[in-house]
């Protein structure tokens, strides 16, 4: 659950600070302009642009903030060989994937993994941890490139926020319309909206978003097959299975900052409720996946 709740902070944190300054404008009475009912119409409307809007912003301010949460450094000029080997096999992958050359960073980190985020699939970053180049070899590291340039064709990063944006707008509209239904028979305001409105809306916002977000993380295990596949397709099978039997391998160390878990090549475990909440799925089971399409 903490896992889950700290991927999701950034997103909602950016709804709770627009719902807040929309509040303090005075854009949500619009939402109940006679005082005695919500205008459902315009609550979707409102819940639309603003789920939206927080998704979007999101996911294009992606970039920024994965390299000030990783002090991931874009390699500019390579200032030497292992350098220039990630720029140039990150660029021919890109060219066989049809996109365009992503940024090509490095962050100083202990734990096995990689990252791919962006706005777009010609204006993307991938990142690489220093621990991954001293403990995989070329092709192994070669593998996980693949895997993130796939990520970045297959658009993972905007239709992730589409999707996130879609559940952020089903939780704006109904955690008001919760707060309105506690507000008029349990409180019994009768007109405009009591404290207990506001107050059941912020605490439904979060739960729903909580356990909407059941539908997000099912959708970034997914992806992560289908990289898996592309990552095979850009490297080699055997290769990619190489990669994912280290990162196995490495289960136990540190991994990237919970905000950044989605984006990263490495996954957790988990059983039972706890798999749901997992934003990868068990690395035994990308392992078969990938024997099972030799």
């Amino acid at each position: 659950m903490k896992r889950i709740f700290l991927f999701l902070a950034t997103n909602i944190g950016i709804l709770l600070v627009l719902s807040v300054t929309l509040r303090l404008l005075g854009v949500e009475r619009i939402l109940d302009e006679q005082g005695v009912g919500l205008d459902y119409n315009s609550l979707l409307v409102f819940a639309a642009v603003l789920g939206m809007g927080g998704s979007l912003i999101s996911v294009a301010i992606s970039k920024w903030t994965a390299k000030r949460m990783t002090g991931a450094q874009v390699i500019e000029q390579p200032r030497n060989e292992m350098e220039r080997w990630l720029v140039d096999t990150v660029r021919r992958q890109a060219n066989m994937a049809g996109i365009g050359m992503p940024e090509v960073a490095i962050y100083d980190a202990p734990d096995v993994n990689a990252f791919a985020t962006g706005m777009n699939r010609n204006n993307a970053l991938v990142a690489v941890s220093t621990g991954l180049m001293r403990s995989m070899s070329r092709d192994e590291a070669e593998a996980v490139l693949g895997h993130e340039v796939s990520h970045v064709a297959n658009g993972d990063m905007i239709t992730l926020a589409l999707i996130q944006g879609v559940v952020n707008t089903f939780v704006i509209f109904l955690s008001r319309v919760i707060g309105h239904l506690v507000d008029r028979v349990v409180f019994k305001t009768e007109r405009g909206h009591g404290p207990a409105f506001w107050i059941t809306a912020i605490i439904a916002e979060i739960v729903l978003g909580i356990l909407a977000s059941i539908i997000v993380m099912w959708f970034s295990r997914r992806r992560e097959f289908r990289a898996d596949e592309g990552g095979a397709k850009l490297a080699g099978r055997e290769k990619m299975i190489a990669a994912l039997q280290r990162l196995k391998a490495s289960a136990g160390q540190p991994h990237l900052p919970d905000q950044m878990a989605a984006f990263g090549i490495s996954g957790g475990i988990g059983e039972g409720i706890k798999k749901l909440f997992m934003t990868h799925p068990p690395l035994d089971e990308r392992i078969a996946s990938l024997r099972g399409g030799a």
